[in-house]
């Protein structure tokens, strides 16, 4: 049974809510990620090479200091690369008003997606 125009409506009514009101919820749901920084990724490796070099100097030359550096260092690289960038995080910078046409498409995308499933099973049904 196909949903009426006012349960259509409702529905429609309730996602562009959703889109509005909790947009942070839908980025996040939605799974969408940004490009990977290989420059971040590479800077903070090298960082976290240079920060296990250190520790184990530290060790070896008895100086508590600067193992205690080098675990800095290496703790730093790490969060580095395992920290998203600012345009993979959002894709959005502060301020700026989000887009509303790829929420848009990807929704119609959806919905049309969804009432061609709910067809062919009711066309499905009628068929015993």
């Amino acid at each position: 049974m196909p949903l009426s125009e006012q349960e259509q409506r409702l529905l429609e009514e309730m996602e562009r809510s959703l889109y509005q009101n909790d947009a942070d919820f839908v980025a996040t749901v939605s799974g969408r990620r940004g490009r990977p920084n290989y420059t971040q990724i590479v800077l903070g490796s090298l960082l976290a090479i240079a920060g296990v070099a250190t520790l184990v100097a530290g060790v070896i030359v008895q100086l508590p200091i600067v193992g205690v550096i080098g675990f800095a260092l290496m703790l730093g690289g790490v969060l580095l690369v395992l920290t998203p960038g600012k345009a993979a995080a959002g894709e959005e910078r502060p301020g700026s008003a989000p887009r509303p046409a790829a929420p848009q498409r990807q929704r119609s995308s959806f919905m049309d997606t969804i009432n061609e499933r709910w067809e062919r099973r009711q066309d499905g049904d009628q068929g015993r």
